[in-house]
């Protein structure tokens, strides 16, 4: 089923959704990049000199040139980045508004004056509308989540790949347990990734702490943690995907933090490494998805298993046959800080795999003081894994799975390392359930 888009049938408005703006993600940078007294002197020297500077299609260009606002708009630009283009040029926003409308700067002010335009005549027509309702035709094919990967995403296991110490004894039984992974991703290589992981304060410090991040960019760099970034490939990302998953999770209550631009740490990378080996580039489009388990509050596990569910439902809605597998990463017990620091807990680990697999809703209901007191301050990175169990079709009874692969091993650093994989059998024409 398609997301409801019908708010483009409103005559003459453009709602600058999540498709607009990956449209204009570039035209609208280059309105920010006019927040200075310096660009806007450069800009105003050599229009075209400027302009060219950007990675624009040549579309946005010619819109911009020729003053014309609603092909900027119709290009992906938003009036409020747009109006910082209009300040450069001396436009007042009435200015703008009546340029868009057919009138002169005093017409439109006298319109204004009047008590605006009426929204009669200004509405949407019934019979369009109808029609749209109507052509409810099913797309031809659809997305599938395929399976879900679960894995630690230990920074030293990365480094030991990066240096190659893999056969070194005490790393050897850590990559024995990802060998067959690495066959059963070589055969069911996904076309994208959607992989829920957590960045360690290296995209996002106490300046911004956003819960829930939807990575909606094409690319991402490597992120330097401090020891440089790790010789691995860029990630190629799928806005369009991302669009229409930000659309539906958004729709459906779940409040997002949309990022085009960001590096990535080895929360991300590391499980990639361990799933595709030492490859040039990546074989597939990656999604990331960034939670919060740094700093208190973190989402609960159980809001952490809704989102997964309505993530299946926003995926299963997306008219394009591609094959999707959902990550999760993070854990298992282990604490970095303070007089416990060292902690692990194999009984628990254990049992959280065991819940995992045959009582995931059960499992969610566990409250945050027990991930802490029994698997140590960051194994409330396990709470990540609930989103891509939440994610899988016998969750609502509409498909089954099958354990394909179960690995745990102490220790990894200072780490736990658990590891399983999930195939996810959907049954015909079973979509996911709305909450």
């Amino acid at each position: 089923m398609a997301l409801d888009k019908t708010y483009k049938l409103v005559p003459g408005t453009t709602v600058f959704d999540a498709e607009q703006s990956a449209k204009g993600y570039h035209l609208n940078q280059f309105c920010m990049s006019l927040m200075t007294a310096e660009n806007r002197e450069l800009y105003l020297a050599d229009e075209r000199a400027y302009l060219d500077a950007w990675p624009l299609r040549e579309e946005q260009r010619q819109a911009l040139l020729a003053r014309d606002l609603n092909a900027a708009m119709r290009e992906g630009g938003n009036i409020y980045f747009l109006a910082k283009w209009g300040a450069t040029l001396g436009l007042s926003f009435q200015q703008m508004a009546g340029s868009m409308t057919g009138m002169t700067e005093q017409e439109y002010r006298d319109m204004m004056a009047g008590g605006g335009r009426s929204v009669e005549g200004n509405r949407i027509d019934h019979a369009v509308l109808d029609a749209a309702y109507a052509d409810q035709s099913p797309p031809a094919g659809h997305a599938t989540i395929t399976g879900a990967v679960f894995t630690s995403h230990v920074p030293a296991i990365g480094a030991a790949m990066d240096l190659g110490k893999t056969e070194e004894p005490y790393w050897r039984p850590v990559f024995e347990g990802y060998e067959f992974s690495r066959g059963w991703e070589a055969e069911n290589v996904p076309d994208v990734v959607l992989l829920v992981y957590n960045d360690h304060a290296s995209s996002f410090d106490q300046s911004l702490i956003p819960t829930f991040v939807l990575g909606t960019g094409a690319r991402y760099p490597i992120a330097d943690e401090g020891y440089g970034p790790r010789p691995v490939p860029g990630i190629e990302g799928d806005p369009d995907l991302a669009a229409h998953i930000a659309h539906s999770l958004i729709r459906d209550d779940f409040d997002l933090t949309l990022v085009n631009e960001m590096a990535v740490d080895h929360g991300l990378t590391v499980p990639l490494s361990l799933m595709f080996g030492d490859v040039e580039k990546w074989p597939c489009k990656v999604i990331p998805f960034h939670v919060n388990v740094v700093q208190y509050p973190v989402p609960s596990g159980a809001r952490c298993f809704r989102l997964g569910r309505a993530l299946r439902k926003a995926i299963e809605s997306y008219d394009k046959p591609l094959n999707v597998q959902v990550w999760g990463t993070g854990g298992m017990s282990h604490q970095l800080q303070g007089p416990r620091a060292g902690l692990i807990n194999r009984a628990w680990d254990n049992a959280f795999l065991d819940r995992l697999i045959a009582d995931p809703a059960g499992l969610s209901q566990v409250p945050h003081l027990e991930y802490v007191e029994e698997a140590g301050s960051e194994g409330i990175e396990l709470v990540m894994w609930l989103i891509a169990r939440g994610a899988m079709s016998d969750v609502d009874e509409t498909g089954e799975i099958e354990v394909r692969h179960r690995f745990y091993h102490v220790p990894a650093s200072n780490t736990a390392v658990g590891h399983l994989i999930l195939e996810n059998h959907p049954r015909a024409h079973a979509p996911a359930a709305k909450e």
